[in-house]
């Protein structure tokens, strides 16, 4: 699909691989609110579309999507919102900690999820199910109380085996519903630097050839969008073009980049093995 362009700021963020988060204008109330230019410019096509299920685990690679309230959505496929938590104090863990969970596969049948692992035997939670027979109970995710649901037994043995910690149990829990906001972190997060408007969502996009323009500069090893875990890549376009953008049309849906998206150490984890990478690239060198 082809994607458009126009920009009424320039941004300045080199070293940040093009990887931006925008929100996603659905509702045509909110487009009103924005001057939009009638001409838009040619910059390349959407080249992937991926959703992660499960924070900090395998993403899936989609056709086909919706930009719904809670995130890119395909049937039961839809984005983070299923988290690994440890079962001591109900918070959520990540790669940063767990580069294990990196190697944790999902894939969706309606309303069945599959896992694999390539040391541990697949296993299936039927989600649907997991909402008809359980009583949602409420944790704090990013310090904002959320009903979930414990996903059961079977699965919280299989994570807790795969990820292996001395004397620590983890938990699956799902927080699906539509009452609750799957970006919830990601809108506290931008609360100190920009005020959030209602009924708009949250999403990571990449330029590929930014990405491409940075495996220039590394010499031990190469790096794929895969170690920036974006939700679109976008392919055609000139390295770093994308801090000159403002607003980027995909078919008839307008996103709005409002943000730069600061990459962690988790970029320095190889996203097939869960393995760090020598020298802790690439993130030293985005810092440099």
């Amino acid at each position: 699909m082809q994607i458009l362009h126009y920009h009424i700021a320039t941004v300045s963020t080199v070293g940040l691989i093009g990887s931006f988060y925008i929100y996603y204008l659905y509702k045509e109330k909110f487009k009103k609110r924005i001057n939009l230019a009638q001409e838009w410019v040619h910059i390349g096509h959407l080249k992937q579309m991926y959703a992660y299920p499960i924070k900090s685990c395998a993403p899936i690679l989609l056709n086909q999507a919706e930009c719904s309230p809670m995130g890119l959505r395909n049937g039961w496929i839809r984005d983070r919102v299923l988290m690994v938590v440890d079962a001591g104090n109900n918070t959520f863990v990540t790669a940063k900690v767990y580069p294990e969970l990196l190697k944790v596969k999902t894939s969706l049948k309606r309303a069945l999820l599959k896992l694999e692992h390539p040391d541990m035997e697949t296993i299936e939670v039927n989600l649907a199910e997991v909402v008809v027979t359980q009583q949602p109970y409420q944790i704090a995710i990013w310090n904002t109380p959320m009903p979930i649901y414990d996903c059961g037994q079977q699965v919280n043995e299989w994570f807790t085996k795969c990820l292996n910690v001395k004397e620590k149990k983890f938990r699956l829990i799902y927080y699906g519903s539509e009452r609750n906001e799957s970006r919830v972190g990601m809108r506290q997060m931008f609360n100190k630097c920009i005020k959030p408007r209602p009924g708009e969502v949250v999403y990571n996009i990449i330029n590929e050839a930014s990405v491409d323009e940075l495996n220039t500069r590394l010499k031990s090893i190469k790096v794929s969008e895969a170690n920036f875990r974006p939700m679109f890549l976008l392919s055609g376009a000139k390295p770093y073009d994308e801090e000159n953008w403002k607003y980027v049309k995909v078919g008839e849906n307008i996103f709005e980049i409002i943000k730069p998206s600061t990459r962690c150490i988790s970029t320095a984890i190889d996203p097939e093995t869960g393995m760090h990478i020598t020298n802790m690239e690439p993130a030293n060198l985005l810092k440099r």
